[in-house]
């Protein structure tokens, strides 16, 4: 490993028919203010890059999200990734054309892996992210590493270990892991850094760790102990206990490399 690259601090706004929403272990969503005057308060303080998450993700509803996607892409300079309900290449050409840098596949890439392969020929690789729901279910057979991927916001699980699932994405063409452990999703308790450490340390590709910041230290603990390349954020600064830039200079007065904000 030659110098170290900054670690990226990227805050995730979960959308709900256009609105920014937040829960906990993926339940009891609450309004917590318009996204894209979010994006660019986060953009402005120091955001390396931003992720959206669309939970509506109805069909119906895509419209919604496209026309957010393009408010967004006029007001900040920054890559942003986009994720929820992309299902096809037309999902992800529409969601890339409406300004996003990244688009994320999570259940429809478990439902059809094919969907990675397309997307980074259509698109490339560095378009391509993979996000992964995680739980701990224990050593097993099947599940050899402890870690079992799941679908449907954390409640079916796929008889997938997720160490095998993330080398298989890597190898069909994505260009980024998004590592979310839904045993610390909204728990504010910190990120799960065994799980981080073994897919960071077992890809070749960058890993954004989710689930689980409350405290700039596990930031620091990840992009340490964990070994991953970015650290997502939401509680923490959607509800304004702590900014970007006092992440960051926590992080910097800990000796973890970020891009300056100051």
């Amino acid at each position: 490993m030659g110098a170290m690259l900054s670690k990226r601090i990227i805050p995730c706004l979960d959308v709900r028919e256009g609105r920014t929403t937040k829960g906990i272990k993926f339940k009891n969503n609450v309004d917590i203010g318009d996204p894209v005057e979010m994006a660019l308060m986060y953009y402005e303080n120091g955001a390396d890059e931003i992720v959206f998450y669309d939970i509506t993700a109805s069909h119906e509803k895509r419209d919604i999200m496209i026309d957010v996607v393009r408010k967004v892409a006029e007001t900040i300079f920054i890559p942003f990734s986009v994720g929820g309900g992309i299902r096809t290449l037309e999902d992800m050409r529409d969601v890339l054309l409406a300004g996003a840098e990244k688009v994320s596949v999570n259940s429809a890439a478990v439902k059809n892996p094919e969907i990675i392969s397309q997307g980074a020929a259509a698109f490339g690789n560095q378009c391509i992210v993979l996000g992964m729901d995680v739980k701990h279910v224990g050593k097993s057979e099947k599940i050899p590493s402890g870690y079992e991927i799941v679908i449907n916001g954390g409640r079916k699980y796929m008889g997938i270990d997720a160490l095998a699932w993330a080398l298989k994405c890597q190898a069909l063409g994505a260009g980024e892991i998004c590592l979310n452990s839904i045993d610390a999703d909204g728990t504010k308790d910190g990120y799960e850094l065994t799980l981080t450490e073994l897919i960071s340390s077992s890809v070749d590709i960058p890993v954004i760790a989710s689930g689980g910041a409350g405290h700039p230290v596990h930031l620091r603990d990840v992009v340490t102990t964990g070994k991953a390349d970015a650290a997502l954020i939401a509680s923490m600064v959607h509800y304004g206990t702590y900014t970007i830039p006092e992440i960051k200079s926590y992080l910097d007065d800990q000796g973890v490399k970020v891009r300056s904000t100051w």
